[in-house]
């Protein structure tokens, strides 16, 4: 992808120009934010949201910007406007950890490639307000870059799931024949708003409701990045870079709550009768609440400070006479994060569900809740190489690998966790090969063959105990150790190519198929104590992905018109016990925690089968283009549904609509309309607790004790417009 493909002429955001353009991947929700999707390549996911296991690698500049903490991606850090272009490649060993499904590498403009002044505003549906400004250029022979952005989004949901997001990047460049030097910094401080998902019952009602609020987080980020390339000779060069990056997110999260009145009514306790506030023997706290209806303010914050860098050798030499380019390098990130994380009791209005503070902070660890503060640090050290020789000039062969080594370290900063702490270790050697074959100038045939592994995160370490579960994204306790996830990948295909010119059209396609078997593999499992957001991971035994993709591109003339689809086959491999409160088809044991036999070609939940798209764009005029795209995104599995047992998550389509008219050579207007047919779909799903909130007087009846249905859902944004205008000089 291009810089052309991230104009707002058609799409809005960074996420829907990925989905729009490349095979293979969805998106999907769990914070109800535009800013903060899930991007699923071929069921493997890069998520913002702490504690989904992790999948694709993500690089910009050469930097892998997932969080040290738990390898999200905030894909509300990238300033839109300053990328250059975007490759999304399947598994390959040498992107590093957790590389499993892919990697997703984004190189930003400079002084250099890009030149030039050029402002943009836009806005539309749902209070959105958007401007921004970019600027280029060079002098002999240092160049400069910069990009500004600012973006107001109220939301469609009801209350609190409004954005503010303040972001940029500058880059300033110096060169000569054989040396280039780049120093670049980006910067963000977003306000996001989340809502979550919303019982089905209550979206029946009305499509915009939520279940409980506030939910918001604070994120900030000072990211500095310096890059240099250097030709030692023709065939002999250097590529390297030095970062630092500073990560702050901030969580606020109004939950319902596990306390409620003690036998003795005037006191209040949490988990069979423990104390709110301190050791099991101890005074339990005074219910002053009468007949409040209660509920809990989770918060947390990480502080990260990261930094590392990238030393790669490259050269060219013929090798016994055939064409042959050889790459070589370290890499080494270290990260350090000071995660603190508390829980206050609360009260819910039952006009609107909105959680208010109490004062009172639970501190129960019998019960899974109590302040954290921990410190965890981190150092992944990478040693690649690899190869491609020509054999002839139509076969191509490629063989390298990575050698991976992760050490982290977990230390409890209270003084009260020592089973907190602990040291771990994780290095693997990963394998790649392939070969490319051009069977006909305009066909080519391609296999191979690679394997990669993800450590699991600090956060994933910090959180995998079933008898003590966290509120995922929050609370942390002592655990037993997780296994590194190492993932298997074959994939082959062919592609090739139609016309030269446009009297005839222009022709591309590809057809390929694929197949990732990952050895343990880390899952989030809900709590056997079946309180909702209470979870903890896994290994799961062996899980596969596999499918076929294919594209198609056709240019002639004023039309433009794309097609692509991937069908993914998501399964378990291996046969598991794993705890699924609040799913009506779990068993029972004999403590009461309810759990589901998985058995091997069970699919994996969240993951559609099929994805389609297509797309159209004419050229009415030279000034004036309009154009089409359809989603088409297959039914899943709820989420926790590990047996497929309950309904799945309908398919969905949606249709998006853009044109374009360049008013002068300066000057281009632009809208966009999404979803016109206003469709009601559900992005994805999962099961809660039922049952409504308790009162802080025994006997009163709970609210919105009236909803039975188990199953969630995040649904998707009605029709939305927007329009905008541009201006380049």
């Amino acid at each position: 992808m291009t810089s052309a493909d991230f104009s707002h002429n058609y799409s809005t955001n960074f996420l829907d120009a990925v989905n729009r353009k490349l095979p293979g991947v969805t998106l999907t929700d769990q914070t109800g934010n535009p800013f903060q999707r899930n991007l699923d390549y071929r069921g493997f996911v890069a998520s913002p949201v702490q504690g989904t296991p992790q999948g694709i690698a993500v690089y910009q500049n050469g930097v892998r910007i997932n969080e040290s903490w738990g390898d999200v991606v905030n894909w509300d850090f990238i300033p839109e406007k300053a990328i250059d272009r975007v490759s999304l490649v399947p598994n390959n060993p040498v992107f590093g950890l957790n590389a499993i499904g892919g990697a997703l590498s984004i190189q930003m403009k400079n002084g250099f490639t890009y030149q030039g002044v050029e402002g943009e505003a836009f806005g539309g549906s749902y209070g959105r307000v958007q401007g921004s400004v970019q600027a280029g250029g060079q002098k002999d022979n240092i160049s400069a870059y910069a990009a500004f952005e600012s973006a107001y989004d109220r939301g469609w949901r009801d209350y609190a799931n409004s954005s503010h997001v303040n972001r940029m990047y500058v880059d300033v460049g110096a060169r000569n024949d054989l040396t280039e030097f780049h120093v670049n910094f980006t910067g963000a401080n977003n306000l996001l708003g989340n809502v979550a998902a919303t019982p089905v019952q209550m979206l029946n009602q009305r499509w915009s409701s939520v279940y409980t609020w506030p939910q918001s987080t604070l994120l900030q980020l000072a990211f500095v990045n310096a890059t240099l390339n250097h030709n030692f000779s023709d065939t002999w060069s250097f590529q390297g870079n030095a970062y630092f990056r500073g990560f702050r997110q901030s969580h606020v999260d109004g939950n319902g709550t596990d306390v409620e009145p003690c036998d003795d009514p005037t006191t209040l306790c949490i988990g069979n009768g423990l104390p709110v506030f301190g050791p099991v023997d101890g005074p339990a706290t005074p219910n002053t609440l009468g007949t409040a209806f209660l509920g809990e303010l989770d918060r947390n914050r990480v502080a990260t400070n990261s930094f590392g860098g990238t030393a790669q050798l490259t050269n060219t030499d013929r090798l016994f006479g055939h064409d042959n380019h050889v790459v070589m390098g370290v890499s080494v990130d270290h990260g350090n994060t000071k995660f603190t994380a508390s829980s206050e009791l609360g009260t819910i209005d039952p006009n609107n569900l909105f959680v208010t503070g109490t004062g009172v902070f639970i501190n129960q660890p019998d019960a899974g809740l109590s302040p954290v503060d921990l410190r965890a640090t981190n150092t992944y050290t990478g040693v690649y190489l690899t190869d491609t020789f020509d054999v002839t000039n139509r076969f191509s062969v490629t063989a390298g690998g990575r050698f991976n080594y992760a050490q982290i370290e977990l230390r409890d900063q209270t003084g009260t966790n020592d089973l907190l702490n602990s040291s771990n270790r994780f290095q693997r050697f990963n394998p790649v090969i392939g070969g490319t074959y051009k069977i006909t100038p305009n066909l080519t045939a391609y296999a191979g063959y690679s394997e990669a592994n993800r450590a699991p995160t600090p956060l994933e370490l910090g959180c995998s105990d079933p008898n003590h579960p966290c509120m995922i994204d929050t609370f942390l306790v002592a655990d037993p150790p997780l296994k590194q996830v190492v993932a298997h990948t074959v994939e082959a295909g062919l592609r090739g190519g139609w016309g030269r010119d446009a009297r005839t059209g222009v022709l591309t396609w590809a057809l390929g198929a694929f197949r990732t078997l990952s050895d343990d593999d880390i899952i989030q499992v809900t709590s056997p104590l079946g309180v909702n957001n209470f979870g903890f991971f896994q290994n799961a035994g062996q899980t596969l992905r596999q499918g076929i993709e294919a594209k198609l591109e056709y240019r002639y003339n004023s039309w433009n018109a794309y097609a692509n689809y991937t069908y993914v086959d998501a399964t378990y491999r291996s046969a598991i016990t794993l705890s699924s409160p609040n799913n009506p088809n779990a068993l029972t044991n004999d403590a009461g925690a309810q759990f589901v036999n998985v058995t091997p070609g069970d699919h994996i939940p969240g993951i559609p089968a099929h994805r389609f798209k297509a797309g159209v764009d004419y050229n009415v005029t030279e000034a004036w283009k309009v154009g089409a795209d359809l989603n088409v995104v297959g039914s899943q599995w709820i989420i926790h549904d590990y047996t497929n047992q309950s309904p799945k998550v309908p398919a969905y389509s949606v249709v998006n609509l853009h044109t374009s008219y360049q008013i002068t050579k300066n000057i281009e207007v632009f809208g966009l309309i999404n979803n016109v047919f206003n469709q009601h779909y559900y992005l994805s799903g999962a099961f809660y607790q039922t049952g409504g909130f308790a009162s802080a007087t025994p006997g009163v009846t709970n609210l919105m004790a009236q909803l039975s249905d188990p199953r969630t859902f995040v649904p998707g944004m009605p029709l939305a417009a927007y329009a905008g205008i541009r201006a380049k000089f």
